[in-house]
């Protein structure tokens, strides 16, 4: 069986991340669990992405504007691409990352090859 490559995209409430300030223990302990579930899977990390920032644009046939739209029930707050067998690879990544926050969800969407 191939190697797959998955889109994986962290979306979370509007604020979402500006609410509930971890303290600078809780960081240093959050930044360990981190580092420790992205040694365990470096093989399948293909780019652990980025946190994004709140704004951005949005281009559409009609023109461009500023966005994300603020009616939106959650944003895409950040991304990263893995490698896994299947789904269930993917998604077991995915299940073991500490940073994964109440109210928050991680869509996985796999890549077509070219």
């Amino acid at each position: 069986m191939s190697t797959q490559k998955y889109l994986c995209i962290y979306r979370s409430a509007p604020g979402a991340t500006s609410q509930n300030k971890p303290s600078p223990a809780q960081m240093q302990e959050m930044f360990a669990s981190f580092n420790g579930w992205k040694e365990k899977f470096k093989a399948n990390i293909l780019d652990i992405g980025s946190q994004l920032k709140p704004s951005g644009k949005v281009v559409s046939t009609s023109g461009v504007t500023d966005g994300p739209f603020a009616e939106a029930k959650e944003v895409v707050a950040g991304f990263m691409v893995l490698s896994a067998d299947n789904y269930d690879g993917a998604v077991a990544v995915v299940k073991a990352m500490p940073m994964l926050t109440p109210g928050a969800f991680v869509e996985i969407r796999e890549m077509a090859s070219a």
